[in-house]
């Protein structure tokens, strides 16, 4: 493994193993789309996922990191990131976000959901719509020889397309790979053109966080449940991916981006 401008970079067969660590991810939180329903706690979900993580051979990322408590973060409603499982009952009409990470061989796969509990709001289908999209332009805007700012500029210029929304600042997507967070970090937001270029072996994650209303946010007592200061509603999405010399790799969904990526004009660079 070497390193650029302090990026870890990896090699191919290090790239295999966090495909391997992605797969774990993208199923895990598939199980957990179609497990979620009104009436079971946040704890429950918790408990599946780590279980799913488990019984596949992996270490849940989360569970212990910085002292965090629990294998996934469950954020309702107004909770944007980094909300602990707990006693809280799901109930109709909310929605969670649902952040998840696993350990193969080292190596990390990161990726989250936001999920609807029954039918909501044309509104709230929108936000959910619209920060996945965001994401997903922001790993085709991805090329080798281009910049971490690129990501970022179409994540945004797809959020402000679509309406008044807000879009966090403090907290970013980032590098990934022998640890869950490593540089560079990956704003929401920014001019093309800047920060780190993008080289092969780089891994990274991109992972808006949209709101209804501010982007100004607090931290609850717990220290960890990152909330909207005006108690606007949320949604979060993520993936994990690398660049080929064929094309972007989503190292953490299933059939490694080629659908969604094919959407988009922007070739498929994975090894499966």
């Amino acid at each position: 493994m070497g390193f650029f401008e302090r990026l870890e970079i990896k090699t191919p067969e290090q790239i295999d193993a966090m495909r391997r660590a992605g797969l774990v991810v993208g199923n895990t939180l598939e199980l957990l789309r179609s497990s979620v329903r009104a009436g079971m706690t946040t704890r429950e979900l918790d408990a599946i996922a780590e279980d799913a993580i488990r019984t596949a051979g992996a270490t849940p990322s989360f569970l212990g990191y910085q002292g965090f408590p629990a294998s996934i973060c469950a954020s309702v409603n107004d909770e944007v990131v980094h909300g602990i499982p707990g006693d809280r009952v799901l109930a109709e009409g909310d929605l969670v976000s649902i952040d998840c990470g696993a350990i193969v061989d080292g190596w990390h796969g990161d990726a989250a959901i936001t999920v609807a509990i029954g039918p909501v709001s044309d509104e709230l289908t929108t936000l959910m719509a619209v920060t996945e999209e965001a994401m997903w332009h922001g790993i085709a805007a991805a090329r080798l020889g281009g910049r971490v700012s690129d990501i970022s500029h179409a994540v945004e210029r797809h959020v402000r397309s679509a309406g008044r929304y807000g879009i966090l600042e403090d907290y970013t997507g980032h590098g990934i790979g022998s640890e869950m967070h490593q540089p560079p970090d990956v704003p929401n937001y920014g001019r093309r053109g800047k920060g780190p270029k993008l080289v092969e072996g780089l891994a990274l994650a991109v992972e808006p966080m949209v709101t209804l209303g501010t982007k100004d946010t607090d931290v609850l007592d717990d220290d960890w449940t990152v909330v909207t200061t005006d108690g606007s509603w949320a949604a979060h999405f993520e993936h994990s991916f690398t660049l080929t010399p064929q094309g972007a790799w989503v190292l953490t969904a299933l059939d490694g981006g080629r659908a969604r990526l094919a959407e988009l004009g922007v070739p498929y660079g994975g090894r499966d």
